[in-house]
């Protein structure tokens, strides 16, 4: 043991003790970090400045075990400003509030950081379980929690898997194909792709679902018509300017979400197109607001209330000790169809 852990001792509890480094007893210890009685300011330095050199805050996970249940749920998501996880979020609230469990929210702004810090407080707020929703830190959230086994966590949609934890998404697979099938069947050959970012499973299961109908429909994929974005409005607009700038272009695009699809009916109207006239569109998820956009969007809908209404369900039943073999739960997307689709008009009109 290194020389500074000298002084640290575990307690029978699993508990780090460092009162002893920071020359007060235990005693002295366990009174600042509860706040349950009065500490002198000095002893309380003392005993923060042997917090910091010992890496304290492990402790605060052990000291989670200790109570008992508190009817409070943690859940780390990507953004609550994108209208998907808004939507999501709100679903898993209303139905935690029914079950009569608070719900408390750590939106990381995509920084792994942030996730952590949110990780530390819901642990020291001693939430009885997790929902996980985002994919940045998450590798590192699962690393703080590799030897908290006791803690519930159900992995929600965007979360990558991991055989310690169960996972609740839609199949996005099949969403990509379903799209894609609707494009092909309204007589579109020439059909593009706008991809979320390459680094997300669900990005890469909705590409693969475009492939697999154009591959059973006989037809090549214009690696140039397949464009990356960032599942927000500004990347979808600059993925239809990159597509607008090539000599031959699609006639339909499958946009991988609706946020995207946003960016590229603005794009596309920027530049004078038509939508569906010029150039037809299906997005994914099904927020709110694709039935108001100009024209209303087609679109994959994600069933996003019973994505909330199963992840609260599966996290329950594991902080109530159900017996529960099967660790994955597949929902099946479907196909809203509004304006923003057309047939192709003519075997001899130009791409847009």
């Amino acid at each position: 043991m290194p020389s500074s852990l000298n002084r640290l001792r575990r307690g029978t509890d699993g508990q780090y003790q460092g009162g002893g480094r920071a020359g007060g007893g235990v005693d002295h210890h366990r009174l600042v970090i509860n706040e349950t009685r009065f500490v002198a300011e000095e002893t309380r330095e003392r005993v923060f400045a042997a917090m910091r050199d010992l890496n304290y805050a492990p402790s605060l996970v052990a000291r989670s075990l200790k109570v008992k249940e508190t009817n409070s749920i943690g859940m780390l998501v990507t953004t609550s400003s994108n209208p998907f996880f808004a939507e999501v979020v709100r679903g898993v609230e209303r139905y935690c509030f029914e079950q009569g469990y608070n719900l408390m929210l750590g939106n990381t702004e995509g920084q792994a950081e942030t996730a952590l810090s949110y990780l530390k407080m819901m642990l020291r707020k001693r939430v009885d379980g997790l929902l996980i929703m985002c994919s940045e830190g998450q590798q590192e959230v699962f690393n703080q929690l590799d030897w908290l086994k006791s803690l519930p966590v159900v992995v929600m949609d965007w979360g990558m898997e991991n055989g310690e934890v169960d996972l609740i998404a839609d199949n996005s697979h099949r969403g990509g194909y379903l799209a894609t099938r609707h494009l092909l069947g309204l007589g579109h050959t020439a059909i593009g792709c706008i991809t979320g970012p390459h680094s997300r499973a669900p990005a890469n299961q909705r590409q693969a679902g475009f492939e697999q109908a154009m591959l059973e429909a006989g037809l090549t994929v214009n690696p140039g018509w397949i464009q990356e974005g960032d599942f927000d409005c500004a990347s979808g607009a600059a993925a239809m300017t990159r597509l607008l700038a090539l000599p031959e272009r699609p006639t339909a695009l499958f946009v991988c979400n609706d946020m995207m699809a946003m960016g590229v009916i603005s794009a596309a109207h920027q530049a004078g197109l038509v939508i569906p006239r010029d150039l037809s569109i299906v997005g994914y998820d099904n927020v709110a607001l694709a039935q108001f956009m100009s024209p209303p969007l087609t679109t994959v809908n994600q069933p996003k209330e019973e994505l909330g209404r199963l992840a609260v369900t599966r996290l329950l039943a594991r902080i109530n000790g159900e017996p529960i073999a099967n660790r994955m739960i597949t929902v099946d997307p479907d196909l809203v169809i509004r304006h923003s689709c057309a047939p192709f008009s003519s075997p001899d009109s130009k791409p847009v």
